[in-house]
């Protein structure tokens, strides 16, 4: 599902009404309906009830209009509060503004802070508010009466339904640029915006309904500029490959990781079965000689090889030959490796020499810290990188602050300037890829932040390398699993007891429910 910014959003208007002919008038019937629709979703029958519409004076306030009308139809009591005048008021908003006039809806204009100060008992006495005061427009902070106003919904404490995005809200940004409404529900009209997904605006939009208003899904995928993405259990479902009632292990992948360290053989494994259960026909765990017995009584599916080891029980720079020399599809680097000089000189002769795509994470990515020029592909190379938002940090050489507020922009910009595919772990996990687009995942949740949880994902994007012939396609369906598994987790565990473990067991369960043409239960929003 494309995310748009307020733009490519006016773009996507533009083509729709000049280039294919659809009057903006229906656009903005289509938006209406599906408010109303999107309400009676939420909130049951809507007769008898007082609601209060707050409109602007632009095409949102025209909106509002539109959801008023259908809610006088539906016998609501309802009062639309203009924040402005009728003589300020154009176009096909003007146009149902006076419908609801000549049906006698009761519309009051607030011109001023007086009126405000006038009107806001009335104007609040209700079960229902709808925010139609500002759509994608806005690009400064509120002031004056509308500040105001929005101060007073939220401290009224009823539902309130937002238009498009909660008002207040940048649609270029996730960032608060000022006041806005904290919304109960948000009907956003075509496709979504950032602050709809990303916090900390998220936290005021609410349950999320994406309105189609009739606005083709060839002209929202066709708009130029950034290319984001949300990925939902459609697309995910899309992904996912068939399989040959003939088709052998060998048709599914070699995985090999490298993986390991005295007292973190957990990791190891963790990666191992989860390529296995990710798919993958075959799995080789290399790790420290000391650690190879106790990881091969972990699980008997996968195999195992043993790697020349320091005397803490790490892998030695003595084994770079050997890792060289594993027979596989796709290498995978980090889980439990340690993150000392013999690993980093192991890290970077993978770097430099290996031919098959790499996924590099947790200490391979940590023995990278000040020698983090190297990490760029060659060309024809393919090397994925999994980091948390602290190794991200120390991979830039920034804070967690700053990455945390600017996830989009900082796996984008690595990703590009690198050559390789980023994904940034934790809510809303990102996948970056070189060629600029980005992608948002729907699923997952705070039980997930548990040790073990990047491991797991490690293994599965692995597999999932190992199966697709897209590694952008692979990683993204290894989040959306990773993240779909975790819920199903949480559903029976909870989030607070939720393991690595626990995710791990759900995988079979997440790809089975994916495969189900209701897999829209996966999708969190």
């Amino acid at each position: 599902m494309r995310v748009l910014n307020a733009s490519q959003m006016r773009e996507a208007d533009r083509r729709a009404i000049d280039d294919l002919g659809i009057p903006s008038i229906v656009l903005m019937e289509n938006a209406g309906r599906e408010v109303v629709a999107a309400m009676e979703a939420a909130f049951g029958s809507l007769a008898g009830r007082r609601v209060t519409v707050f409109a602007g004076r632009g095409n949102n306030g025209g909106d509002g209009f539109v959801v008023a009308r259908g809610l006088w139809q539906r016998q609501c009591d309802v009062l639309v509060c203009l924040l402005g005048t009728t003589s300020q008021v154009g176009g096909d908003a003007r146009i149902n503004l006076d419908i609801l006039r000549r049906l006698a809806v009761p519309v009051v204009e607030i011109g001023s802070a007086e009126d405000w100060a006038r009107q806001q008992a009335a104007m609040l006495d209700c079960h229902l508010v709808v925010d139609a005061l500002f759509g994608t427009g806005l690009s400064a902070p509120l002031t004056g009466v509308h500040a105001a106003v929005v101060s007073a919904i939220n401290a009224a404490g009823m539902p309130v339904v937002a238009i498009d995005l909660p008002s207040g809200l940048s649609a270029d940004s996730p960032t608060l640029i000022g006041p806005a409404i904290a919304a109960s529900l948000t009907v956003t009209l075509g496709a979504p915006k950032l602050p709809l997904l990303l916090p900390p605006a998220e936290a005021l939009v609410g349950s999320l309904v994406v309105a189609d208003i009739g606005i083709p899904r060839s002209v929202l995928g066709g708009i130029p500029g950034p290319h984001v993405e949300f990925v939902i259990p459609e697309e995910a479902r899309r992904l996912l490959p068939g399989r040959l009632a003939d088709a052998h292990k060998g048709s599914f992948g070699h995985v090999a990781l490298v993986a390991g360290s005295r007292g973190k053989t957990g990791a190891a494994h963790l990666a191992g079965m989860a390529a296995l259960r990710s798919g993958a026909g075959l799995a080789t765990i290399a790790t420290p000689n000391s650690c190879l017995p106790i990881i091969a009584s972990m699980g008997a599916e996968y195999m195992t090889v043993g790697l020349a080891e320091n005397a803490d029980g790490t892998v030695s720079r003595r084994a770079s030959p050997a890792i060289g020399a594993l027979s596989c599809d796709v290498l995978a680097v980090g889980p439990g490796l340690g993150a000392g000089a013999h690993q980093r000189a192991c890290v970077l002769d993978a770097l430099a020499r290996s031919i098959k795509p790499l996924v590099l994470d947790a200490d391979a990515l940590n023995v990278l810290v000040g020698h983090a020029s190297r990490l760029r592909s060659r060309k024809g190379q393919v090397i994925i990188v999994t980091p948390h938002p602290g190794e991200m940090a120390r991979l830039i050489e920034g804070s967690v602050a700053s990455v945390q507020a600017n996830r989009l922009a900082v796996a984008s910009d690595f990703a590009r300037t690198r050559g390789v595919i980023v994904i940034l772990k934790g809510y809303r996990t990102i996948v970056a890829a070189p060629d600029g687009r980005v992608f948002i995942n729907s699923t997952g949740n705070a039980g997930m932040a548990t040790g073990g949880s990047g491991d797991v994902l490690t293994g599965m994007v692995a597999a999932w390398v190992a199966q697709l012939s897209d590694p952008v396609d692979a990683c993204r369906l290894a989040v959306f699993l990773h993240g779909a598994a975790g819920d199903l987790a949480a559903s029976v565990e909870g989030q607070v007891a939720l393991t690595a473990g626990d995710i791990l067991r759900h995988l079979g369960d997440a790809e089975r429910a994916l495969s189900r043409p209701d897999a829209g239960d996966l999708d969190q929003q």
